[in-house]
């Protein structure tokens, strides 16, 4: 299980692919070679009465991916889209080779929500000389990776994660006192953009409160097991820790499931584990909406079929569960 506290390097998967002319997020504002005028390519394939999206998913063992596998394929079958998700089993380099395969059956778009964000980049970059626009979801792909490979992307859709983890923070301040003796300890996963951004959220707004305190940080590696060891691990080393920041909803499940075991008396507050119920030991958590952030990609490549010009970034806002309340099914972290 990985404990180091920095951003995982894509040198191997970025150097399956060479650098090209175009960075970051293209909606429309630079056309080049093999590119319309707006500069989105549009291949062939888009103009086929049944148009092929391909799909690349990190895993189904989170019932997040789950619930976002549903949006797309009930969202596609309903634009008329054949929709193919690929399932990468969290790993880089097999992400990397499904969506080379799909590439070869000349999709009109890519749907991405990358298994790390640094090594994504060289799957954009592979779309992009196939001339295949990139729509990404939930876990942004890393700008100076993307800027390394001279690649870009069409969209990013996804939740306001530092909002998120401010909502959080704020919870904690209005449960615990906005002047609380908090030691607190993070859960978190520093490869994946977006959970930093959480983290940041959290940890800027928590400072409100002069007495609060970051004391550690561990890689729960967005994994329940992995995260329940880094807890145990994160309280034996640090026993004055009174709060945990999960910024993931397995992180949630697997630092519940630590404390429960341990009969450690520390609150939990964090990104909504599936189907947990919110009380006196977890309070709160915010929740995603994976399944309509599905729905909503198809929906944005239909429109951009359809002629609208996609926005280079969508953040959708983040449901507060609080002690008492159950999330919906399909609403995690």
């Amino acid at each position: 299980m990985k404990r180091r506290f920095s951003l995982a390097t894509g040198a191997a998967l970025a150097a399956l692919t060479l650098a090209g002319c175009s960075t970051g997020v293209d909606t429309g504002a630079q056309a080049g070679a093999g590119k319309p005028e707006g500069g989105i390519p549009r291949p062939e394939a888009c103009a086929a009465d049944s148009k092929y999206v391909a799909v690349a998913l990190p895993n189904l063992t989170n019932p997040y991916y789950v619930a976002m596998k549903k949006g797309f394929e009930t969202a596609g079958q309903a634009a008329g889209f054949k929709t193919e998700v690929q399932i990468a089993n969290d790993d880089d380099a097999a992400q990397l080779a499904q969506v080379q395969a799909m590439l070869q059956k000349k999709p009109c778009a890519l749907a991405l929500n990358p298994v790390k964000s640094e090594p994504a980049a060289a799957i954009v970059k592979l779309a992009n000389d196939a001339g295949v626009p990139v729509f990404t979801v939930n876990v942004t792909v890393d700008d100076a990776a993307l800027k390394a490979q001279g690649a870009s992307i069409v969209q990013y859709l996804g939740a306001d994660n530092a909002a998120g983890g401010k909502q959080v923070a704020e919870q904690v301040l209005k449960d615990l006192g906005a002047d609380a003796d908090l030691k607190v300890g993070f859960i978190t996963e520093p490869d994946e953009g977006p959970v930093v951004a959480r983290d940041k959220g959290f940890e800027d707004t928590i400072a409100a409160d002069a007495k609060a305190k970051v004391v550690a940080k561990v890689d729960g590696n967005v994994k329940p097991d992995d995260s329940l060891a880094a807890t145990t691990e994160i309280l034996q080393g640090n026993p004055d820790v009174n709060v945990l920041f999960t910024s993931t909803g397995p992180a949630s499940y697997g630092a519940l499931q630590a404390i429960q075991s341990g009969g450690k008396k520390v609150k939990v507050y964090g990104f909504c584990a599936a189907d947990e119920p919110l009380t006196d030991q977890y309070p709160a958590c915010v929740a995603q909406e994976p399944e309509d952030y599905g729905k909503r990609v198809i929906e944005q490549i239909s429109a951009w079929l359809g002629g609208a010009k996609p926005e280079a970034q969508i953040l959708r806002p983040l449901k507060l569960y609080t002690k008492g309340q159950t999330p919906a099914p399909g609403e995690v972290g």
